[in-house]
């Protein structure tokens, strides 16, 4: 054998084994109430596995610190004890209780995360809902005013007895970022995570755009249209997600802080910006403000589209992408 043919041999194996180990990885798994799913592309078999690994880590992590159905969580202790004095809290944890009350700000209290105020009231699987007295009780503590923060001395504290709040409209996308930047460290380069509705993708999966479907609110096998993304995040909050049905009325988990009951405008609200902690908070919002205040909201921020479908299936479009339309 030549020394040509060794080396010619020698690249051939080399390549064969690239090929056979470059893959996409794709790992899925229950976490804070929802499915996660991470694909990712790696040239490394072990280590694409254990990336995949490393992102359901961060989602329970998250889960653990900001779940509110875990009594020894972060966010539980904080409900537990606010009211009475303040508690101290995580960097993490205060920060994005900061960004969520930046979110009330730009919408006006469409987004707040007292809500759960009234929320805790609700029980979806066993179709229970607040009653009037309940309702009413609940409603004053309803107000994002109500939650201080000392970034001093990293605390949290209500100044209104009854207040529990509740970061299920931005934790979500908030570990979608968490987890793309785990990915990104570590210098992968085309990636999808999702948690549910909240998506993000980094780069592109066989050299075209990802594509992520939006649901049909009213068919859980159909899909209304397909949104083509790259280095983007979608989120979509619907009506469908967490319900039950009383009398023609449909009870879901999004309520209008003002009333502590659903909102019954919208069907679903999909957002699309660039990062995911961002489309999970403004979906929220923009299914309580409805479509013409929330298109207008919409329009006047950069790069932010949405597609909202209204209580009578229509669909609407921001700027942006009412053009390709």
């Amino acid at each position: 054998m030549t020394l040509r043919n060794y080396i010619y041999g020698i690249w051939l194996g080399l390549v064969l084994s690239f090929s056979v180990a470059a893959d996409w990885y794709r790992e899925e798994a229950p976490v804070m109430g929802t499915l996660i799913t991470v694909e990712l592309w790696h040239e490394d078999a072990e280590r694409g596995k254990a990336l995949a690994a490393a992102v359901l880590d961060e989602m329970h992590r998250i889960d653990r610190l900001m779940s509110t159905y875990k009594p020894d969580s972060e966010l539980s202790r904080v409900n537990d004890q606010a009211a009475r004095e303040p508690v101290i809290v995580s960097r993490e944890l205060l920060g994005l209780v900061m960004r969520a009350l930046s979110f009330s700000e730009v919408t006006g209290g469409a987004f707040d995360i007292t809500y759960a105020s009234a929320g805790k009231y609700y029980n979806y699987r066993e179709s229970v809902r607040p009653t009037t007295a309940q309702l009413e009780q609940a409603l004053p503590a309803i107000d994002y005013r109500h939650v201080k923060l000392d970034t001093v001395n990293s605390t949290i504290a209500f100044d209104h007895p009854g207040v529990r709040i509740d970061l299920g409209g931005i934790a979500k996308g908030y570990a979608v970022d968490r987890s793309i930047e785990i990915l990104r460290k570590a210098g992968v380069l085309n990636a999808l995570v999702s948690a549910g509705g909240d998506t993000r993708v980094i780069g592109e999966r066989w050299g075209r755009a990802w594509k992520v479907g939006i649901r049909d609110p009213r068919n859980r096998d159909g899909v209304v249209t397909m949104i083509p993304l790259m280095d983007l995040a979608i989120s979509t909050s619907g009506d469908y997600e967490r319900f039950f049905e009383e009398d023609g009325v449909r009870y879901h988990h999004i309520l209008n802080p003002s009333t502590g009951q659903s909102t019954s405008a919208v069907h679903s609200a999909s957002i699309i910006g660039s990062n995911a902690t961002t489309t999970d908070a403004l979906s929220t919002s923009i299914f309580v403000m409805g479509v013409t205040n929330g298109l207008q909201l919409i329009n006047s921020l950069t790069d932010t589209e949405a597609v909202i479908i209204d209580n009578q299936g229509r669909m609407h479009y921001s700027a942006g992408l009412d053009q390709a339309h």
